[in-house]
């Protein structure tokens, strides 16, 4: 893994939360995208080399509505820039942990991307990411 690639946060009302974090960061959003296959809009804001992505949920049944219910507003996942997002899922199986899903899947920002459950990361969702070439 190469450095965090971003910080995902759950929340409930996109509009108000992308006021917020452009006052917060002094930014505006350079991106929005919904990723329809998890039920999710996505809005992604740069603050010097960092990234943050509000994600909130499109349908009440997908993972994000699911998150926001059980847990509230708040830090979703961190993020992990890889080389090669397959060779990283098979070195972290071989390791013992849990994939959310056997193959990569398109991400939002162009990328591959990939989950490692919580329950083997000390309660921390971690994404992987590798950029689209």
């Amino acid at each position: 893994m190469n450095k965090i690639e971003h910080i995902g946060i759950a929340v409930k009302d996109m509009d108000n939360s992308c006021n917020l974090y452009e006052k917060l960061l002094g930014t505006t959003c350079y991106k929005k995208e919904e990723v329809a296959s998890e039920g999710v809009n996505t809005a992604f804001f740069k603050s010097g080399i960092n990234k943050i992505e509000l994600l909130s949920a499109t349908t009440s049944d997908s993972p994000i509505a699911k998150f926001l219910e059980k847990r509230g507003e708040g830090i979703h996942h961190v993020a992990f820039d890889v080389d090669d997002i397959v060779l990283e899922m098979e070195r972290l199986k071989a390791e013992g942990f849990v994939l959310l899903n056997e193959v990569p899947k398109l991400g939002a920002d162009n990328k591959l991307v990939c989950f490692v459950h919580p329950k083997g990361t000390n309660g921390v969702l971690v994404e992987l990411c590798q950029e689209i070439r």
